[in-house]
């Protein structure tokens, strides 16, 4: 999963470069920035959400095995034959919970900035575009817009990758299959 959303961070990125490029005049490619601008806002918004609820999901599953563990109930969920001592599972599974809410928290904000800055930048556009605005104030949306996709893809990339090994230590321990969730 984790690679899926690499390459679409890439595409989301690559159409954003292509979209600012053509408003600046770097190239032509036969579209204004405006036709290219449509269908960009919206994938990023499908990319952002996709990339939201993968760091939530990862990290609610490891609460799940972790409050598994704590139930004396629950170990039939994570063990056929529980073993008697569950402090080495107890102690790794914490620290899988730690390392998930802290690449939640990492990424989630600029999630959130990157979607209410695209939506504000977006609709500046169309009232620039209908003479309400100046171009400029649509213009330094998008600049801000710019830099938090920039900073908020490299927090992205960098947490992707970390999760998705946490994600795996996490199955192995329990022996849950890779295509479980």
């Amino acid at each position: 999963m984790a690679y899926l959303l690499r390459t679409l961070l890439l595409i989301m990125l690559a159409a954003l470069i292509l979209t600012i490029g053509t408003a600046h005049g770097f190239w032509s490619i036969g579209f204004s920035h405006i036709e290219l601008a449509i269908p960009t806002f919206i994938f990023t918004l499908f990319v952002q959400a996709f990339v939201m609820f993968y760091f939530i999901g990862v990290n609610r599953l490891t609460e799940n095995v972790y409050n598994a563990l704590q139930s004396p109930e629950s170990l039939h969920e994570l063990f056929d034959h529980p073993p008697e001592d569950l402090a080495p599972y107890k102690e790794k599974s914490a620290q899988f919970v730690r390392q998930t809410q802290t690449a939640k928290r990492q990424t989630l904000s600029w999630t959130l900035l990157i979607i209410v800055l695209g939506t504000l930048g977006f609709l500046l556009g169309g009232a620039h575009d209908t003479g309400l605005v100046a171009k400029t104030v649509h213009s330094g949306v998008i600049y801000g817009f710019s830099l938090a996709v920039l900073i908020g893809f490299a927090r992205q990339w960098f947490y992707l990758g970390k999760t998705h090994l946490y994600l795996r230590q996490l199955k192995g321990l329990f022996s849950i299959s890779d295509d479980a969730m």
